[in-house]
């Protein structure tokens, strides 16, 4: 988090040795207590300032107001930086019993957004009107922190409105906060003005934030023609393009990235290394990433890094290379949940499931606790092998820790699991059960029915789905045609078809033309499914398109289609 330091360094030890030079009681407190915050020495700030209020001698009659304020302002520095709230809170009680709060108002909300609170820290700040750009960018910063990105860009447009003046850092934190909730139409607002101001020509943190933002969004264009116009570019600038990329599984942009980065001698960090393999996962690119641990072991990094080391993980598992993953794992210094799941993960994707359920075992063995992630993966493989008794008490260990209130996406699991194994009232059961439910949630139920042939209770759940104010997105659309081929519904498909462009704003893709072909040809509607297949523009047609049209005329009889199909389908 981005913090503003207002403070210089200070040894306390030597504030015996000052304290004469300073005329009056107020310099000397303040000073004092000012140097144990900014030495960390805070159980003697803590105590000084007791003494300040306990203190009824000669020493502390004059000046006692503003002893007593800075006293306070430097004792709310102290719990900023400890993050003692229980003291702060006492200090907001003793500043508000004294008629004191607003000559402590900046430092008290500065306290509150430090201390994790920063819903308190915002309602202080409009009930009371401050001006300090500073303490309104303590609060953007915590609110963004803490996952309150909207609630930050309201901060944000408080201060524009207010005539405050904006800096850099103040730009800095909100464009945090837009890429915390991919706001991407307002950070290239913001991205304007900056520009507008002439900002970025002088601070690299800035352009840094940009590029990040825009990343964050996924707007990956933005954010690397942000990053093409930096007057200077860093690693971490670089560093943020390249996460990017990896986070939205194009690996390779993420190793071009990274090229460019070495090409303009700039030296990789842990993060960087962390996020190029990850691309190399992504693409199987097993040679580069076997290249870039030659870089890691270079710096000294081997061992030393458990996140780092969980990457190195996560690639060789992804890249289906699992007896370098156990090793790799085997050789951390600290094991994590995290590191298991990467190599649990791994062998999910690969279709392993066996012995994704044998790393469970032996990661409970040497005493790790599962997180959700571990659960989501487990019941995954669970499902697809059938592994019911197992299936049923991994349900039973979610239950027991009441991780169902807090995570939808373990429901979703749970409803996946069940309707795998085509247990689909248990399915349902689940679904109506959790405190809330998504779109997925419904269409992996709607998929389960469609899958074991129950057409009509999959389009039941569509209603349902639809009744609850939910809309259906693509995948509800391709599940609904499946369930209408499933029971011949032709004229009921040909409504979700239209609809899906019309009503739900859904560009059909191959899966969905494929399945309306399905739904006319299992029909008998054959010239009707050719004409679909000519309406694909030429870059979505497919072998699978013919095929299925090739299948139903076998099955229909009708050999000048089948000569037709066949042509096309081969």
């Amino acid at each position: 988090m981005l913090w503003r330091e207002t403070r210089p360094r200070w040894d306390n030890r030597q504030a015996g040795s000052v304290y004469p030079a300073f005329e009056g009681e107020l310099n000397r407190l303040s000073l004092w207590i000012s140097g144990c915050c900014n030495a960390s020495d805070r159980p003697t700030g803590r105590a000084l300032y007791g003494a300040a209020q306990a203190q009824d001698g000669e020493l502390f009659k004059p000046k006692a107001q503003e002893v007593e304020i800075s006293a306070i302002v430097a004792s709310l520095r102290v719990c900023s930086k400890s993050k003692d709230i229980c003291k702060g809170t006492l200090l907001h009680a003793d500043a508000l019993r004294k008629g004191l709060l607003t000559k402590c108002l900046n430092d008290l909300i500065s306290m509150y957004a430090k201390c994790g609170k920063p819903s308190v820290a915002k309602q202080l700040l409009h009930m009371h009107n401050s001006m300090d750009v500073f303490t309104w960018t303590d609060v953007i910063a915590a609110l963004t922190h803490h996952g309150f990105g909207q609630d930050a860009l309201f901060c944000f447009e408080q201060m524009q409105h207010q005539g405050l003046t904006l800096d850099a850092t103040t730009f800095t934190c909100v464009l945090k906060a837009c890429g915390s909730i991919r706001a991407s139409d307002k950070g290239a607002k913001i991205y304007d003005e900056i520009c507008r101001r002439g900002l970025l020509r002088k601070d690299i943190i800035l352009g840094t934030a940009v590029v990040d933002m825009y990343a964050k969004c996924g707007a990956l264009a933005r954010a690397q023609q942000a990053l093409d116009e930096l007057p200077t570019r860093n690693v971490i600038s670089w560093t943020s393009l390249i996460t990017g990329y990896a986070q939205q599984n194009q690996g390779v942009q993420a190793l071009n990235c990274y090229e460019h980065m070495l090409h303009e001698g700039l030296t990789p960090n842990a993060m960087t290394l962390v996020s190029v393999l990850k691309a190399c996962g992504s693409i199987g690119a097993l040679d580069t990433g076997e290249q870039i641990l030659d870089e890691i072991a270079t710096q000294g990094l081997l061992g030393t890094d458990v996140v780092l080391g969980t990457a190195m993980v996560d690639m060789y598992a992804k890249c289906g290379a699992f007896p370098k993953a156990r090793k790799v794992l085997a050789d951390l210094p600290v094991e994590s949940a995290a590191s298991w799941n990467a190599l649990i993960t791994g062998y999910v994707q690969q279709g392993l499931g066996e012995q994704a359920l044998s790393c469970f075992e032996q990661m409970q063995q040497e005493g790790l606790k599962p997180n959700d992630v571990t659960f989501l993966c487990i019941l995954k493989a669970c499902g697809y092998l059938g592994a019911t008794e197992k299936g049923e008490h991994i349900h039973d260990e979610i239950a027991r820790q009441g991780l169902l209130g807090n995570s939808l996406v373990l429901g979703n699991a749970l409803v996946h699991m069940y309707g795998k194994w085509g247990a689909l009232a248990k399915a349902q059961q689940i679904l109506e059960e959790l405190p809330t439910t998504d779109v997925v949630s419904w269409n992996t139920l709607i998929a389960g029915y469609a899958e074991h042939g129950q057409g009509e209770q999959a389009l039941s759940c569509l209603e349902r789905m639809q009744g609850n104010g939910l809309f259906p997105d693509a995948v509800s659309i391709v599940c609904a045609l499946k369930a209408c081929s499933i029971i011949g519904l032709v004229e009921k498909a040909h409504r979700y078809f239209l609809n899906m462009s019309t009503k739900y704003g859904i560009r059909p893709n191959s899966w969905h033309y494929t399945c309306m072909v399905d739904v006319l040809g299992r029909a008998g509607f054959l010239e009707e499914a050719i004409k679909i297949i000519k309406r694909i523009p030429s870059s979505g047609t497919s072998n699978a398109l013919w095929s299925a049209v090739l299948g139903a005329s076998r099955t229909w009889g009708d050999k000048s289609i089948g000569k037709l199909a066949f042509k096309h389908a081969h």
